[in-house]
């Protein structure tokens, strides 16, 4: 039986094993505070946000995994790809729960709130989505569906934007954390609309060109939708958010983040890549 912290020949991987604690983690931080009252006066409503936003942060680990491995020449980092993908699954499935939890298990009124409401409904639909990603994720799936399996799993893509826009409609005014995580997606599916041969591309030079535009074209793209939401989803100013932009004298902006978040992780894969360079090449004995 293939465990999630063995690999397909049943060795024991302390790598795999480590990400699979990890991912309890949050989970055990809210059931914690839940236990010692720490959330407040609406502890499930805290804990329903806080699960969902899990459910999200996850989903785009799942999808950062791949460009990961290829950047830093890490072909292992693709054996966690599928617990954190089943992760993000298994918190989003938490999120429903305790939303059924806190209406009290009325689900008559569960069923016609997320029928009525247009966030409730893309956000099931998402969930429906990725629970089936999840199921369908095992080695036997993979056989059973064959060429049919990525096309399911491509569905990761666009219903990770649907489930961005949740995040946008259920944060209200304030959504400054969805545009700084919509940016990250942004670099995601830049990186993936790049054409193949350029991501296998070797040289430092490329490398660094490659990864500084698709840094500046997140952090200008995060500005753009920030500015589109604020502008049509809200009364407030969009132009003015978007001149907020040019400066940092009143900190940084999610725009800002993003750039700065994806312009490092240029220096990462550039310093990993110049380690490998380094090492010495092993000659075989004649």
């Amino acid at each position: 039986m293939n465990v999630p912290w063995r690999d397909r020949r049943g060795r024991f991987l302390p790598f795999k094993a480590a990400v699979l604690t990890s991912l309890f983690i949050p989970g055990g931080l809210y059931a914690t505070w839940l236990a010692t009252g720490a959330l407040g006066g609406r502890p499930i409503m805290e804990t329903i946000h806080g699960t969902g936003l899990w459910a999200i942060r996850l989903l785009l680990i799942a999808l950062a995994i791949t460009p990961f491995a290829r950047a830093l020449d890490w072909p292992s980092l693709l054996l966690v790809r599928r617990n954190v993908g089943v992760a993000a699954a298994c918190y989003a499935v938490a999120h429903l729960s305790l939303y059924v939890v806190d209406e009290n298990f009325r689900l008559l009124t569960v069923i016609s709130e997320i029928a009525l409401r247009f966030y409730l409904t893309i956000g099931f639909v998402t969930l429906l989505v990725v629970l089936a990603l999840a199921i369908t994720s095992t080695d036997a799936w993979v056989k059973k569906l064959g060429r049919n399996w990525k096309r399911l799993h491509r569905l990761a893509y666009p219903f990770s934007a649907v489930a961005l826009l949740h995040f946008y409609i259920q944060s209200k005014l304030n959504v400054s954390e969805p545009v700084f995580v919509s940016g990250l997606f942004v670099w995601l599916m830049a990186w993936r609309a790049v054409p193949e041969a350029w991501r296998r591309k070797q040289g430092i030079g490329f490398m660094a060109v490659l990864y500084s535009g698709l840094a500046v074209v997140s952090g200008l793209a995060t500005a753009g939708l920030e500015f589109a939401w604020y502008g049509l989803a809200t009364k407030v100013n969009s132009w003015r958010v978007l001149y907020a932009n040019e400066t940092i004298a009143r900190g940084l902006r999610p725009a800002h983040w993003v750039f700065v978040v994806t312009a490092s992780l240029l220096l990462v894969f550039v310093a990993r890549r110049l380690m490998r360079t380094a090492q010495p090449v092993r000659r075989v004995p004649a």
